[in-house]
């Protein structure tokens, strides 16, 4: 584990905190405030300990100036200060001579957010080329440096790498529960242990299934993942989302052929067409026709999925079984969440598709765990790290956290 917040001294020091404040917004309105409540932990705990605090997080894609207008952090320092409950100030500088000043003016248990590291992307991208200046500027307004921003952690950035090569550096509670949670995946996970893939982007998981293949017992497959399955085995899978890639058509036979008792395929579909968006059928895999859209899994394919769900004793859940977005092509997903609340199975999902479909199908609180990455979360099951965290030091232990 890498050095931990409760074994660094923080004590009456000026604290560079790192959050993943990315949420969603819609006319300027916070609509998921989750991953700033799963930052009060760590922020509770440096203002326990006397702190300074300096927070910095991303928001949004910044790729023109107009972006800067839709994706201030001025909204989360609102927020974070109607949790907390105490005064939150926000700056409109992160990176100017004067933002000394005032972080040096913050009062002890003070908070001061900085504005979207991203809009220093404009135009010379030093945030996302990990710019040295800008990390040693950041580095030069505290004392220690806090990553509690797993979400963000696969990326060489200078407000996540960066710094932490200038500062004494260690991460934060959230970050502590991802990696001990993910770990049990990729150490010992108790058997059975199932994994389900789904969603679009296959050559995003290829590396992740590669890892975990010699760990599970069976992988259940669906969307995108499962239609290139069956594409890699000549099945018919009519226009259907699939990889078009040959490469990873060719690896992805290899690894079916190596591990055949393991993966286990969609035996049904509810399918759309070509020529008519409102056509919803149902259809066995093996009648599937070149107009045919596979859009959800059938009934018969759950009812396979359940009965190996219910011995399972470890599950790991990324991405959804169909179109969960749309309502005809829901189901599927619907009831796989359904049999996971059901089980006595550790159920840990990631992703953020899997994300989505739990708050739209509001299951987000039904599982053990659910991290809080998306690319972070497949990055670190896939390698058993982090780019962020290579400049923090490892310790020996750490205290237990109540997970």
């Amino acid at each position: 584990m890498k050095k931990t917040i409760q074994n660094t001294n923080v004590r009456n020091k000026t604290i560079l905190l790192r959050v993943d404040y990315n949420v969603p917004l819609q006319n300027g309105k916070i609509l998921d405030d989750t991953k700033i409540i799963e930052t009060l932990e760590t922020i509770r705990y440096l203002q326990s300990e006397n702190c300074k605090i300096v927070i910095l997080s991303h928001l949004g894609k910044i790729k023109t100036e107009e972006d800067k207008s839709w994706y201030s952090l001025e909204v989360v320092a609102d927020r974070l200060k109607e949790l907390l409950r105490c005064e939150v100030y926000f700056s409109k500088e992160n990176f100017t001579n004067n933002l000394k000043n005032r972080v040096e003016l913050l009062k002890p248990q003070e908070i001061l957010i900085l504005e979207n590291t991203r809009f220093l992307d404009l135009p010379n991208r030093l945030e996302s080329s990990c710019d040295a200046q800008l990390s040693m500027f950041w580095a030069s307004l505290g004392d220690v440096f806090v990553n509690d921003a797993f979400a963000s952690s696969h990326r060489r950035h200078a407000s996540t790498y960066g710094i932490a090569t200038y500062l004494p550096s260690c991460i934060g509670f959230l970050m502590q529960k991802e990696i001990i949670s993910l770990n049990k995946l990729i150490q010992e996970p108790e058997k059975p242990f199932v994994l389900i893939m789904g969603g679009a982007k296959v050559e995003d998981k290829i590396q992740l299934i590669q890892k975990l293949i010699t760990k599970c017992d069976y992988l259940l497959c669906g969307g995108g993942i499962a239609n290139t399955c069956l594409k890699a085995l000549d099945v018919s899978i009519g226009e259907s989302l699939s990889s078009q890639n040959a490469t990873t058509i060719r690896v992805l036979q290899q690894i079916m052929l190596e591990n055949k008792t393991k993966f286990v395929l969609p035996l049904d579909a509810i399918v759309g067409t070509t020529y008519d968006n409102n056509e919803v059928k149902y259809k066995r895999i093996d009648k599937i026709e070149e107009n045919d859209i596979i859009l959800d899994v059938g009934i018969k394919t759950l009812e396979k999925y359940q009965t190996i769900l219910q011995n399972a004793k470890t599950i790991f859940i990324n991405g959804t079984l169909g179109k969960y977005e749309d309502n005809r092509f829901a189901n599927g997903t619907k009831e796989l969440f359904e049999m996971l609340q059901k089980t006595n199975a550790i159920v840990v999902a990631g992703g953020g598709d899997t994300q989505s479909a739990l708050k739209q199908l509001k299951y987000q609180d039904k599982f053990t765990y659910v991290s809080s990455g998306g690319g972070a979360t497949l990055e670190y099951l896939a390698t058993g790290s982090l780019i962020a965290l290579e400049n923090i030091t490892e310790e020996d232990s750490i205290e237990t956290l109540d997970l």
